[in-house]
């Protein structure tokens, strides 16, 4: 039935062709972003390991979330700084795949997370004299387990069982789901219905966790009688709320979406937010300035390490 269509077998990225000559700022702009978010988030590990003030189930589940965004930010960006600077933007057949199959398991291994973290505000918050007992060293290592192994491929793999067909230009910075799905020979009625069905599932599944976490948390804090405790138990789940707000707000808006709606710019634009800026900013900005403890910490070893220079 495919006699007469060519039937790609590699890739071209053509999201920044009509832009040829601001890649080489594009490139120094993501090559700064890229180093600060994986330094930053080296820096967080780093702190949370030498600090055992900082050892407890919330900033375990930190270090979990920091290796998590370095490896998903990893898993696009240093191709598209390569694409940046060569004039050859092509990717193979497997290799698109293999990026596709790493870059959506992370993606739904960080919803995951995020709803665990939130179900470690919510039992700190509204069972305190219960927290270390719910929360004990082998159950958030079975949360983490969970969410490091709940991530789905099926999908992925079911994609790439379809013919592809013409130049193969994908209109986008790396291989994603709906830009590749777009390049099919044949009706992809059943693998959107697919991609929407997991989109729910492991996308607003966590997000109505994560909601209804914090809708109790809130409850909780209101009966608090004194407005610094209610302000003590509000600022231990601010940094948590505005990762998930951009986190979930981005993945929601891309994944959620009907295939009308898609355009090559907003794709892309989305794109930007979630695997550049996001990382970016959730982890390693807000983490660090919005985060009392973090900030302590990072002052306390920044001064040790003057004292030893010093003597």
């Amino acid at each position: 039935m495919f006699g007469n269509l060519s039937l790609c077998t590699k890739f071209t990225f053509v999201a920044f062709s009509a832009l040829e000559e601001l890649q080489p700022v594009l490139f120094v702009v993501f090559l700064a972003i890229y180093l600060f978010t994986v330094g930053g988030n080296l820096i967080i590990i780093c702190l949370i390991w030498v600090t055992p003030s900082l050892h407890t189930p919330m900033y375990f589940f930190l270090v979990n979330l920091s290796f998590l965004e370095m490896c998903y930010t990893t898993s696009v960006v240093p191709q598209m700084l390569v694409h940046l600077l060569v004039e050859n933007k092509t990717i193979s057949m497997g290799g698109c795949a293999a990026q596709m199959y790493i870059f959506t398991i992370l993606g739904l291994t960080e919803c995951c997370l995020l709803a665990a973290m939130a179900y470690d505000r919510f039992v700190a918050i509204c069972y305190p004299l219960h927290y270390t007992l719910l929360m004990g060293p082998p159950v958030c290592l079975k949360l983490a387990a969970a969410c490091w192994t709940t991530g789905e491929s099926a999908q992925t793999t079911w994609i790439f069982t379809l013919p592809f067909c013409g130049t193969g230009e994908i209109q986008h910075f790396f291989c994603d789901i709906m830009p590749v799905v777009k390049l099919a020979c044949v009706d992809t009625s059943q693998n959107e219905i697919v991609i929407f069905a997991v989109s729910v599932l492991f996308i607003m599944s966590p997000c109505l966790l994560i909601l209804c976490s914090y809708v109790r948390i809130l409850v909780t804090i209101l009966r608090i009688p004194s407005a610094a405790g209610r302000r003590k138990a509000f600022s231990t789940c601010s940094s948590h709320i505005l990762v998930v707000s951009l986190f979930c707000g981005t993945a929601l808006f891309t994944y959620l979406q009907p295939k009308t709606a898609h355009t090559p710019e907003t794709d892309r634009a989305t794109a930007l937010m979630y695997t550049v800026v996001t990382p970016a900013m959730g982890v390693t900005l807000i983490y660090t300035l919005r985060n009392k403890e973090v900030k302590e910490a990072f002052q306390r070893v920044t001064q040790r390490s003057l004292l030893r220079q010093m003597d």
